[in-house]
């Protein structure tokens, strides 16, 4: 009624990721694999029209890799614990002399071109993905190879 092509969801490739949907459901629900990106995450399609052409990531999603030294972290306030955990971290980055910059997403073209699948939280190290899953300040310290 509204004119949608059909539903997309992210899911991680071949099992269930922290905050991402479980690939075998989506699987069971007649849901399909319409893109992949190069850090395993998929983008799956529900089509709900017969001409539906599936989905595709922008470039910059489909190869996440970005051209920076030290943490950077890109995040939108889609969560309700994004803002208090990113904080946290960035406190803790500073007090280990930890590279560490933040990006705040906050309007929409600047989502679509964020250099990774996931907006709601995308943390990279030097230029690499490393995840989706939002932090705590010792999961952090943790993966910058800190140990309290």
């Amino acid at each position: 009624m509204q004119g949608r092509k059909g539903i997309c969801i992210l899911c991680a490739e071949g099992r269930k990721r922290e905050f991402l949907a479980d690939p075998k459901f989506l699987n069971h629900k007649g849901f399909k694999v319409a893109d992949i990106s190069d850090c395993g995450i998929n983008l799956m399609y529900l089509p709900v029209e017969k001409d539906a052409q599936p989905p595709k990531f922008r470039e910059c999603a489909k190869h996440p890799t970005i051209e920076k030294t030290g943490f950077v972290l890109y995040y939108t306030d889609q969560c309700p614990y994004t803002y208090y955990w990113v904080s946290r971290v960035q406190q803790v980055a500073k007090e280990h002399g930890i590279m560490f910059k933040v990006i705040h997403i906050m309007d929409k073209e600047s989502a679509q071109n964020v250099p990774a699948p996931v907006t709601t939280y995308a943390l990279f190290q030097n230029g690499k993905f490393l995840t989706q899953s939002i932090q705590s300040d010792k999961k952090f310290l943790a993966l910058a190879g800190i140990l309290e």
